[in-house]
């Protein structure tokens, strides 16, 4: 019997330093980013100029559908106000018809030329990762249509050398010289075919309608409302940065502000990783494109207010400066769908509560492209994501593309976002996360359940809580709905753990009655995987190994006969949100999430922390060798006692 005690201490105590190790080692890599806002203020957007008759022609526009010609004479003007007038009734004949009634949103995809020679593993993943996200977004988000081909604009900036600039002239803020050293557009790397692109004309003489064409018109982009060049390629970020899965960029707005083009790009190397996981790329493809059509920095500013107008992203007007830094210093968006939702999923009536702006790492006043993490763990469009089936298309990211003026969203898709639930304005502020006011947080270090209790979490924190703790899922075996998790024989488990795709994480200090032989088991309070079954909102029964079905209540515990301890039951967690459930069996496989593909980069350890690193590594180490020298002493023994016995026996 105590060689078998000491095999199951052994074999814990092996699986523990296994765990710690794996733990302790990938930590760093698990803090993350997204560069998007790093990207983007790289890119030189051309930006539709509202129709106004005094701006150059750089906006993207639609080609006049077939039959219907138009054309823009300029006659010599002696008025200024007169030339102004002529102008805007010539660009109100030129304003393309639309749809009445919002549509989804046609995003065409597009790859370049340079990112064709894909293998037949990089193309399948690729094609059905992105077909799925683009999918979702068109079932979340509507555009009033615009009739015709879209043709991009021309960056007047890079073909012009100069513009006529006298206001009276018949060709003002016209090019006037061409840059000879021009050669076509390109965002982010990629070129933009000339058939996408409008023409562009040059007109040497400041009052003669003469003109010499510099490109002529493409033929455009038919049946869309947003093209996406897809570019598959091991850029240099791509390399300097090694978790980087993919990052995007606005590349030109309309006329109304609406993004039309936009460039993702996808790290090649990635997509043939063993850890490749297919739900964590259309995640982070619907990331990208939701900053690509709306959701950042850049772009606030050209958010429209539609309320007064029959039609989305027409008739409407700007909304102005819409981010706010509040008391505290938190930068927040204020919009009244965004301030809504909110309300609505804190349960709070403040009137002055705005949808809260990540701030890590800046000056005070900076605005960033996700959500704080510390209030809207789980979005979608928060700086990190985590585990997939953690993210959540949440209804306050779709009430912030809603306040764009550019869409009508499907808010009844929003995904439940669990984190933070009804838990008041001042929920993840650094005042509070620590006073244990909210069972959200955790403080310590020690081992519990994560929030969606999918997973047996540790107690941690990062750069983006800014010193909060919350539970994340272990690196190994953290999934309570994978059986494989199982890691002993039930005879040697002691806390009667059931792994399994109704299995849920409860925080438990069970451990069998007559436990002398569980001696490697701790009776605190950890987090445990029981199964689980609904019974009513909010309402479950739990079975653990070797009992039947329980009731368990929502926010007490409850005892198991034959074990010892408590099982504390979690209050409006389980059986109350029905979109969260694990993976379907057929997608586990392709629905793993690793930190290293997942669209963010880790961020550099600090010296304190690779030293600790070094120094736990190291005592793990030894304390592993001195158990192992310890077991095979005692195994030794154990045989020598088994082969004397027979000889024994002879000799009498």
């Amino acid at each position: 019997m105590d060689g078998l005690r000491i095999a199951v201490v052994y074999k814990r105590v092996w699986v523990g330093m296994l765990l710690a190790l794996v733990v302790v080692v990938e930590l760093p890599g698990a803090l993350q980013k997204c560069i998007f806002d790093e990207v983007q203020a790289q890119v030189r957007v051309v930006r539709a100029a509202p129709m106004n008759p005094d701006g150059p022609p750089t906006e993207p526009r639609l080609r006049a559908p077939t039959g219907q010609k138009h054309s823009i004479t300029s006659g010599q003007q002696t008025s200024h106000r007169g030339q102004s007038v002529k102008r805007r009734s010539i660009l109100r004949e030129l304003a393309p018809p639309t749809l009445a009634t919002p549509q989804p949103i046609r995003i065409q995809t597009w790859v370049p030329r340079e990112s064709c020679d894909l293998s037949e593993t990089e193309k399948g993943r690729l094609e059905a990762a992105v077909e799925e996200a683009v999918k979702v977004v068109s079932s979340l988000l509507s555009v009033n249509r615009v009739l015709g081909p879209l043709l991009l604009s021309r960056d007047i900036n890079k073909y012009c050398k100069f513009l006529w600039r006298n206001s009276s002239a018949a060709n003002y803020n016209r090019c006037g010289r061409a840059n000879s050293n021009y050669r076509t557009e390109t965002c982010l790397d990629v070129t933009i075919p000339d058939d996408h692109l409008a023409g562009c004309d040059i007109y040497p003489d400041a009052d003669s309608p003469q003109k010499t064409v510099l490109r002529p018109e493409g033929a455009g982009l038919i049946d869309i409302d947003f093209v996406l060049y897809l570019h598959v390629q091991a850029t240099d970020k791509c390399r300097a940065e090694p978790n980087v899965l993919a990052y995007a960029v606005h590349c030109q707005t309309g006329t109304h502000g609406r993004p039309v083009a936009g460039v993702v790009v996808m790290c090649r190397d990635r997509l043939t990783r063993a850890t490749y996981s297919h739900q964590s790329t259309v995640q982070t493809v619907i990331h990208e494109l939701f900053h690509a059509l709306g959701f950042s920095k850049d772009l606030f500013s050209s958010w429209q207010d539609c309320s007064s107008s029959s039609q989305v992203g027409a008739g409407c007007s700007p909304r102005g400066q819409v981010t706010h830094s509040d008391e505290s210093g938190q930068m927040r968006i204020y919009t009244p769908s965004i301030s809504s939702a909110l309300q609505k999923h804190l349960g709070s009536t403040d009137p002055e509560l705005g949808g809260p702006l990540e701030n890590l790492g800046g000056s005070p006043g900076r605005v960033s492209s996700h959500w704080e993490s510390r209030v809207l763990q789980g979005s979608i469009m928060a700086a990190v994501l985590g585990d997939p089936t953690a993210v959540r298309i949440d209804p306050v990211t779709l009430a912030a593309l809603q306040d764009t003026g550019w869409y009508t969203v499907s808010l009844s898709q929003a995904q439940s976002l669990v984190w933070g639930d009804g838990e008041g304005a001042m929920f993840g502020s650094l005042s509070t996360c620590q006073e244990n006011s909210s069972s959200f947080f955790c403080t310590g270090s020690g081992l519990g359940c994560h929030f969606l209790h999918l997973h047996k979490g540790e107690c941690q924190t990062d750069r983006y809580l800014e010193g909060c703790r919350m539970y994340k899922p272990l690196k190994n075996g953290s999934e309570c709905w994978k059986k494989e998790n199982t890691g002993l024989s039930p005879e040697d488990d002691g806390s009667g753990e059931i792994f399994g795709s109704d299995s849920r994480c409860f925080f438990s200090s069970l451990i069998r009655q007559n436990h002398s032989q569980f001696v490697g088991f701790s009776s605190s309070v950890e987090g445990r995987c029981y199964r689980h079954r609904c019974t009513g909102p909010n309402r479950y029964q739990i079975q653990v190994c070797g009992s039947g079905w329980v009731d368990c209540p929502a926010g007490g515990t409850t005892e198991i006969k034959g074990y010892e301890g408590l099982i504390f039951c979690p209050d409006r967690r389980l059986c109350l949100y029905l979109d969260i459930t694990p993976p379907s069996t057929s997608n586990v496989s392709s629905s793993e999430s690793s930190a290293q593909n997942v669209s963010w980069s880790p961020l550099r350890p600090s010296t304190e922390s690779t030293v600790a690193t070094s120094l736990c590594f190291t005592a793990a180490v030894c304390l592993l060798a001195a158990l192992m020298v310890f077991y095979r002493k005692r195994c030794s023994c154990k045989v020598r006692i088994h082969s004397v016995a027979p000889e024994d026996q002879s000799d009498l």
